[in-house]
């Protein structure tokens, strides 16, 4: 009879302990899944934001064919033309600027995508731990029953004894 009970109670503190493991894992899971969605988050941003330098560099690119045009045609006046080659070489750093904005922008985008695969991979195995703790804990369980059902068994053979 004390075997059983020990027994038992081993079995409530194996109970217990899975429970705390799969709460555990399930309170991870939800930690990287909420990381997920905010790399998520910021890959949307970093791609609305390189669609916004592309746009930007397309009208800079615009303007700087514009400054050159009126160039070409406004070489007449030198103070026109001053005043274009200052207006283009703005327009030209304003490239460059948003060249280089492009580029570090599809760094980071490059290494958000690297990022969101290793969470990929992360919550992929928090998973497949959280499914094993599950199957060990519903086999937990199932003994626990049947050693729950055998006790009670063996109290009723005792009893009719």
């Amino acid at each position: 009879m004390d075997k059983i009970r020990e027994r038992l109670a081993a079995l409530r503190v194996e109970a217990d302990a899975n429970a705390d493991r799969a709460d555990i894992a399930e309170a991870k899971n939800k930690q990287l899944e909420l990381q997920l969605m905010q790399k998520d988050q910021e890959i949307t941003s970093l791609q609305h934001k390189l669609g916004v330098l592309d746009a930007d560099l397309e009208k800079a690119e615009a303007k700087v064919a514009d400054a050159k045009q009126a160039r070409e045609y406004g070489e007449a006046s030198k103070s026109t033309a001053d005043n274009l080659t200052r207006k283009i070489q703005l327009l030209e750093d304003e490239l460059d600027t948003a060249e280089k904005n492009v580029k570090d922008t599809m760094e980071k985008l490059r290494q958000v995508d690297v990022k969101a695969e290793q969470f990929e991979r992360q919550v992929a195995v928090v998973e497949k731990e959280r499914d094993s703790w599950e199957r060990k804990y519903e086999d937990s369980l199932a003994k626990y029953q049947a050693s729950q059902k055998e006790l009670e068994e063996l109290l009723r053979t005792m009893d009719q004894l």
